[in-house]
């Protein structure tokens, strides 16, 4: 039999070509482009009749997921969707346009083609003409821009003629499409007539009938005890028995009347009987288990001017549904009469004194919620909303711009901040601001600086001003893969709450899109061959649009243990070696059900996995986020004690079983921290929210066991019924709590300039032995952040009398690469690590390798220490109370902090028109700009392999090539320090950035970049990869080539793989195009990722480089230095070479002839 990865890769490719070859529905016209006729465009040029649009609407990026063989070339939507994500591509596209990737249209090259948009495109070799095959093509698809509803009518008249109804507001949608608007046009509001008077003779006026019911969950589990009553009838008239059924006689079988049911942990539920005779009528009321309310949208900032209306609006989700909603003001409740509020807050006429904080909490049965802060700012009359003088921004010059002896030259090119400006049309009572405006660059300067024999060209922003917002699109990239093995989880299923919004790769990778609202991201991931717990995450990311990268660790299930039904069954919780089980499972007799609440008899596999938290490593593969809500309806955290996952099924069977009270035996010995023996909780995980809810107490039983030491042991036992849910946790709200501030910077200078952003910084709460702060027995919980352009701040557990009674391990990654902290060896400075004395000491820094240098030095860890109010020395941070949050987020870069540095800090970049990676919005449409697209990056990297007895910096040289306004201007520098082969010590290797070939901004024309590739130092070429050779020389018209010291390519325009020694990835996040290329590189390999260099895999170009005689300047330094003298070298050694070459292969070349021969 076929494994089931194959079966699925089949599978990809036969929806592949099933989008390009199925049979075409008279429904799904076909375009068919002979190109043998019609007018010839310009490359580049798109055809006139797709830009005649009356309806509104925009290109896509290109697309290219196959390339030409076998039967020709195919692009079918289906596989577009599935490759690149189905956001990427709108539901019901207009049009498609198809380019071969040299951007020419079919009729260019005379092919014949096929476009659907709602199937995409191909190419059959069998219908071209003769002797000709079809080329590799790119599509993009034209999609009609978001349609926006109109204002709400007014409200109808309310349903019933008495007691409690409803009543409705309609709203339009403009579009011609009728669901082409987001969300509902109808609204629902509850309304009272005249009170209905009691139980009237047609219902229960029929003294021979009889009213049949049930009480279920939706599941179809029967539910006993549950209290029943009539509509319009007060008390309860019947309870549902052990069976979940009740008997109602009186009632009219015709009657139609409305059954409601209550149940304590469950919502009220309703439904209508049904006639089955001419005397009885049955009804099932289905009652759901009560669950907090959670948010679904939070309330947005915005900015306004003085007299202009604003809606803020908030939604959240529950059983049952939310209803009532409270709006704060600076954490002042507003009254509900004078601004007639519900989910949504409208305020007319703004005035200054309205700015502030506003948040909202909604209600239901089970409890509360509180959303985030929104910030209202109210501009007064001619303020302006975007400061038209560019703030500083410094950008670090190339080492040959500075003067000898000094440190780096910096230079302002100044930035606009990333704020929203008001809405031109001045208010909309829609949630969202359509058109939103930012303040970002209005007019760019062009000057030159003096650089060592040359001028360096650069771009500076000279004006601000409120302009069309780019969109903010929220992007995760990661990969997921076994906790114990590292194997990744292939094709698993990717749940967004309960809804399916893809899956993972054959290599475990993932692409998720996030909404700019989302303020909770909660992913599942559910291994398809069922050896996975199922993995719920809560992944942090960078709501202003910079991608964040993720690896997400799933923890294998344990092997199963047979269970007799019938049985007492006891499994234990924890099995670490030398250690006791921290408690156990204990499944009374009869205690196992099917999902219909029937008793199941027979064996049962059971597979009951436990993190155990004595165990640090177990920390990465641990559920969710570890949070609550609390009473108040805020986020809170919970430390840990254990959690486990349940599987019971029939042995060969896949039905999941089910259990009534079963109990949870927890070891009093293992819970040694003051105070929580008596706050000890058990919790079960809501998959929807990530968020963890209360099941049971715990309560203290002494163990009629044999005793042990002549100490008897005391358990705490809880209890817990297994039904939907199968995650557990062994949980007490800690009310010990602070935030942490932590910043990641470029390299180990910390300059406050080049902190680096979308770095997830990761804190683990461990709880040290008594004495032994540096020894834990076991970690509490963990929390992930990223950082922005201020930091992060992490929650975290601390304790004001005892500082080393909660510590902490501190880890940072950006992209799968470790940074690493301030040193503390020999022993922590102030200066170094970024905190002050004497609260440094007070903290106990030490970074992981400060006992070993041989360990790793990836992390550090403090005692957490909560800072003593009035104490000046610990109110500057680096930890703040917990509700200083505030402040911590808002501290200013003098303030106390940790530090992180990138490792790879040898390398430099520099873009002629300023970016910021980490900052989308940023970006700024100049023929220069190195990312000639916001919507869309790709990243390119060349592999450059030196032979030679150390590491080299090799720089790319990017300029433009051969679009004719931009040909030999510069588009920018990229220096990358190679990294040695472990594996072969004189050998390493570099990956170099380089400009890819393409569009430029304005999407008219392309640009082949003139890319030079030139190790620093003593250096010559001596191999270039054989199949990239044959592509430059087959896709004229070739670089100049006859430089050995350098090597020069017009970037290709195909997205050449690692035979080529070319890496190119394209993503929505520059950051992560670029760190995943960077792992292709390193690894040689077109789907790998490694950060170990293997030098002598997918290379392009060779290097030989030697020492330079003792006072000789490298060439890299005197082609900066003097170019024209070191040309003349080049050119002179260049002959002594090719002469020697000469000499040595002719007597070869004389032997083959006379073999020839």
């Amino acid at each position: 039999m076929a494994s089931l990865p194959t079966l699925l890769c089949l599978c990809v490719a036969a929806a592949h070509l099933a989008g390009a070859r199925g049979t075409t529905t008279p429904e799904e016209p076909t375009a068919t482009a002979w190109g043998l006729e019609g007018p010839s465009l310009r490359p580049g040029q798109p055809s006139p009749a797709l830009e005649d649009w009356e309806e509104a609407s925009e290109w896509t990026s290109w697309f290219n997921v196959d390339h030409p063989g076998g039967d020709g070339d195919f692009e079918s939507l289906a596989a577009i969707r599935f490759y690149y994500g189905p956001a990427r591509v709108c539901p019901r596209p207009l049009a498609l346009e198809a380019r071969t990737t040299d951007w020419a249209l079919p009729s260019d090259v005379g092919e014949r083609v096929h476009l659907n948009p709602t199937r995409g495109f191909w190419c059959l070799n069998r219908e071209q003409p003769r002797g000709r095959r079809c080329s590799n093509y790119h599509v993009r698809f034209r999609c009609p821009l978001e349609a926006t509803w109109g204002a709400w009518g007014p409200w109808g008249p309310c349903s019933g003629s008495c007691g409690p109804g409803r009543r409705l507001r309609r709203r339009r949608c403009p579009s011609s499409a009728g669901d082409a608007c987001p969300g509902r046009p109808l609204e629902a509001q509850k309304c009272i007539r005249s009170p209905c008077p009691g139980c009237s003779l047609n219902i229960c006026g029929c003294p021979d009938h009889i009213l049949l019911g049930s009480v279920v969950t939706p599941t179809g589990r029967p539910l006993p005890g549950a209290r029943v009553s009539l509509r319009d009838w007060p008390g309860t008239v019947a309870t549902s028995n052990a069976h979940g059924t009740f008997r109602m006689p009186g009632v009219c079988a015709s009657s139609r009347v409305n059954v409601s049911a209550q149940m304590d942990g469950f919502s009220a539920g309703m439904a209508q009987a049904q006639a089955n005779s001419s005397i009885s009528a049955v009804v099932t009321v289905v009652l759901k288990k009560l669950e907090k309310p959670y948010l679904v949208k939070q309330p947005e900032s915005r900015i306004r001017e003085a007299g202009q209306n604003v809606t803020f609006c908030c939604k959240a989700s529950g059983t049952p549904m939310p209803k009532k909603y409270s709006w704060f003001h600076n954490g002042t409740l507003l009254d509900r009469r004078t601004h007639r509020y519900g989910a949504h807050l409208e305020l007319h006429g703004l005035h200054p004194d309205q700015a502030g904080t506003y948040h909202c909490k909604a209600w239901n049965d089970a409890g509360a919620v509180r959303s985030g802060t929104a910030q209202l700012t109210v501009l007064a009359p001619g303020q302006p909303a975007c400061d038209p003088q560019p703030r500083e921004h410094l950008i670090k010059l190339p080492d040959d711009c500075s003067q000898p002896g000094s440190g780096p030259t910096y230079l302002d090119v100044g930035l606009c901040p990333d704020t929203l400006c008001p809405s031109a049309t001045g208010s909309s009572p829609r949630c969202g601001d359509a058109g939103s405006r930012c303040c970002s660059v209005r007019r760019l300067e062009s000057r030159k600086i003096r650089c060592s024999g040359y001028n360096l060209p650069v771009k500076i922003v000279a004006e601000c001003g409120c302009q069309k917002c780019l969109p903010r699109r929220g992007l995760i990239r990661g990969r997921v893969v076994a906790a114990d093995s590292g194997e990744p989880l292939r094709f698993a299923r990717i749940l967004l709450g309960r809804e399916p919004i893809g899956f993972t790769s054959y290599q475990g990778d993932f692409t998720l899109e996030v909404a700019p609202s989302t303020q909770r991201l909660v992913i599942t991931f559910v291994d398809p061959s069922g050896q996975f717990v199922d993995t719920v995450r809560v992944l942090p990311f960078d709501p202003r649009g910079a991608g964040v990268y993720h690896e997400v660790k799933a923890m294998r299930k344990k092997a199963p243990v047979i269970l007799d039904a019938s049985q007492s069954n006891t499994i234990p919780l924890g099995e670490l070696e030398d250690e006791a089980p921290l408690g156990e499972l204990v499944f009374p007799p009869g205690a196992i059900r099917r999902a219909d609440g029937e008793p199941y008899a027979g064996s049962v596999e059971a597979r009951v996995t436990f993190v155990d938290p004595r165990d640090l490593t177990s920390a990465a593969a641990a559920p969710s986020d570890l949070r609550f809500v609390d009473s108040d309806g805020e986020l809170a955290p919970l430390r840990t004690y254990g959690m486990f996952s349940v599987d019971l099924r029939a042995p060969d069977s896949t039905e999941q079983l089910q259990t009534g009270p079963v109990a949870v035996r927890v070891a009093a010995s293992q819970i040694r921290m003051a105070g929580h023996v008596e706050a000890l909780k058990l919790w079960s995980l809501n998959p929807d929210t990530g968020l963890w809810e209360e099941e049971s107490g715990f309560q203290r039983e002494r163990s009629a066991a044999q005793r042990v030491r002549r100490e008897e042991r005391v358990f705490l036992v809880g209890n817990v019924e297994i039904r939907e849910r199968r995650l557990f946790n062994l949980d007490v709200p800690e009310r010990r709590r602070c935030f942490v501030k932590v910043r990641a910077y470029a390299n180990d200078k910390f300059t406050p300039n080049e902190q680096v952003e979308g770095v997830v910084v990761t804190l683990v709460n461990l709880e040290p032995a008594p004495g032994f702060s540096a020894n834990p027995r076991a970690w509490g919980r963990f929390d992930s952040a990223v950082t922005g352009p201020n930091g992060a701040c992490l929650p975290a557990f601390c304790d004001t009398d005892r500082p080393d009674a909660y510590t902490a391990l501190v880890t940072a990654t950006l992209g799968g690469e470790e940074l690493e902290p301030a040193t503390s060896r020999p022993r922590p400075l102030p200066a170094t690590v970024g905190v002050a004395q004497p609260y440094l000491d007070k903290l106990g820094y030490r970074r992981t390798d400060h006992d070993d240098p041989s360990l790793k030095r990836n992390g550090f860890r403090i005692n957490l220490a909560k800072p003593r109010s009035g104490d000046p020395d610990e109110a500057n941070g680096p930890v703040y109370p917990w509700r200083n949050l505030r402040e911590c987020q808002e501290a200013p870069v003098t303030a106390n902090h940790f530090r992180f540095a990138r490792v790879e800090a040898d390398k430099y970049e520099y873009n002629v028109v300023p970016f910021r990676e980490g900052v989308p919005a940023s970006w700024t449409g100049d023929l220069l700009a190195w990312w000639p697209n916001p919507q869309e990056f790709r990243a390119c990297f060349l592999k450059v392999k030196i032979q030679g007895p150390q590491e080299y910096m090799v720089r790319s040289h990017n300029a433009g090539g051969s679009h004719p306004r931009t040909q030999g201007q510069l588009y920018g520098l990229r220096d990358a320090r190679s990294v040695r082969d472990p594996e072969r010590p004189s050998m390493s290797a570099a990956c170099v950035e380089f400009k890819c070939g393409g569009m430029l901004f304005d999407q008219r024309q392309v640009d082949r970049t003139l890319v030079t590739i030139m190790p620093q130092g003593s250096c010559r070429r001596v191999a270039v990869n054989g199949l990239l050779q044959d592509y430059l020389t087959r896709h004229p018209p070739p670089a100049p080539a006859d430089d050995l010291a350098a090597f020069s390519m017009l970037a290709p325009l195909d997205p050449l793989g690692h035979n080529y020694g070319v890496y190119t990835v394209t993503d929505q996040s520059p950051r992560l195009a670029k760190e995943i290329a960077i792992g292709r590189c390193f690894d040689g390999s077109s789907d790998g990722f490694s950060r170990e260099m293997k030098a002598d895999a997918g290379t392009a170009v060779t290097f030989q480089c030697r020492e330079p005689a003792a006072g000789r300047p490298s060439l890299f330094q005197r082609l900066l230095e003097s170019p024209s003298t070191a040309l003349g070298d080049i050119r002179r050694e260049m002959g002594e070479v090719a002469r020697a070459q000469a000499r040595a292969s002719g007597p070869l070349r004389t032997r083959r002839g006379r073999a020839r021969q």
